[in-house]
């Protein structure tokens, strides 16, 4: 891949590449309990951006998506990892995506709720992390249900404990984890939807910028480079996304 200079500098206003790590979504990013420091497929990919780019790496933490991408629409980050929405296509320019993860349904064992379609009853509270994926979908998504909002993607099983929620909807693998921890809870039986995580760099930095990310996000999937990252770091129910 050859970039030119001009887009280098587009990346890099700062001198250094910035880039947005959301800790929020554990198959993309975790903290090392002892060092305290950012892992995880996002960071693979945006140290291995920034050695393309032959500059430095500013990794810009956040505990929540809608923080990450803020970050990125404000330009306080020069890239971020992103589930695909049209709401933050306005400012965000995005590639394909590069791993694509389940959205599930969490409820109490002894739940009337048994399927997806259940769900979106005006009885039924559903908490999501504020900002994610699932937050902007279902707000348009469901009719009748209320949308609660946990301040993490994190949070959101012990919101939807602590407020006696109905259902509670984020990644499948945080909820599983989380149900592993707390007795009664299950999962429904099907995902409501898919999500195509992303990069993502500010439109304002132009049209040739935007261009160069999508095609190192194809190449790291064509090489095996997500693959192999997953693997490494122990992820399993997320796919690499097919190549454009």
């Amino acid at each position: 891949m050859t970039i030119d200079h001009s887009v280098v500098a587009a990346f890099t206003p700062t001198g250094k590449l910035r880039a947005s790590i959301n800790l929020g979504n554990p198959i993309l990013a975790n903290k090392d309990p002892k060092t305290g420091a950012p892992f995880g497929v996002s960071v693979d990919l945006a140290r291995e951006f920034a050695k393309r780019l032959a500059v430095d790496l500013e990794l810009v933490v956040f505990d929540s998506a809608g923080k990450s991408v803020e970050a990125v629409s404000d330009e306080r980050a020069d890239i971020g990892f992103f589930a695909i929405d049209p709401l933050r296509g306005a400012s965000i320019a995005f590639t394909a995506p590069y791993v694509l993860i389940e959205g599930f349904y969490l409820v109490r064992e002894e739940s009337t709720i048994q399927t997806n379609e259940d769900v979106d009853n005006t009885a039924n509270h559903v908490v999501v992390g504020k900002g994610s994926a699932y937050d902007l979908f279902l707000s348009r998504e469901l009719k009748n249900a209320q949308i609660v909002r946990a301040p993490t993607s994190p949070a959101v099983v012990q919101t939807f404990i602590e407020q006696g929620s109905e259902v509670a909807a984020g990644v499948k693998q945080q909820l599983e984890a989380d149900a592993s921890r707390n007795h009664g809870l299950r999962l429904l039986g099907k995902r409501f939807m898919v999500i195509q995580q992303a990069m993502g760099v500010p439109k304002s930095r132009g049209d040739a910028a935007a261009d160069i990310l999508r095609q190192f996000v194809e190449d790291m999937k064509a090489t095996g480079f997500v693959a192999a990252s997953l693997t490494t770091h122990g992820i399993v129910g997320a796919s690499v996304a097919p190549v454009a």
